[in-house]
């Protein structure tokens, strides 16, 4: 039972963005928010949810449950990733290098929040094409997943791991 709890309280989220969105009705406008928000543990866990609701905390804990349900592990070797990668989604593109010890966090807005919170510590990122949250965050999924660790790659090749990591 306690379990769970423990795990729960490990984990940060930040909020990346908030949007107030109006539907027009013959009294006026009704207001929702919409709040995407980034869940990770700080050794590699990482997700993101959206969630809509009449009130901005509700719409916040609901991203927060789906960023949770949602995790998934990323490979990090010495405080960074093993190697350059791109991702894309919609017309948003993310590019995520490494860096060397001491560089730290060079990214913004919404890639910072989701390496961040994965517990990334040295990182190099530019953002090609759409800077729209939605699709900046999507994308930076998109590139951590394709991410595998040296022992994946080896063991797919079927080769030593002294002969990957040279």
């Amino acid at each position: 039972m306690f379990e769970p709890e423990a795990q729960e309280r490990e984990f940060t989220d930040k909020v990346v963005s908030i949007n107030r969105v109006a539907k027009v009705v013959k009294g006026g406008r009704r207001f929702r928010f919409s709040a995407i928000v980034v869940v990770g543990d700080g050794q590699g866990k990482v997700g993101f949810g959206l969630g809509k609701a009449h009130e901005v905390p509700e719409a916040i804990r609901k991203a927060v449950e789906k960023a949770k349900k949602d995790m998934v592990q990323i490979p990090i070797i010495n405080n960074t990733i093993p190697y350059t990668v791109v991702g894309e989604f919609g017309s948003g593109r993310v590019l995520l290098k490494p860096a060397a010890d001491g560089t730290g966090v060079i990214a913004g807005g919404p890639v910072r929040a989701v390496v961040e919170v994965a517990g990334i510590k040295n990182i190099l990122t530019k953002c090609l094409g759409s800077h729209n949250p939605h699709n900046a965050v999507k994308a930076t999924m998109e590139a951590l997943l394709q991410l595998a660790s040296p022992e994946d790659v080896a063991t797919r090749r079927n080769r030593p791991l002294a002969e990957m990591v040279g």
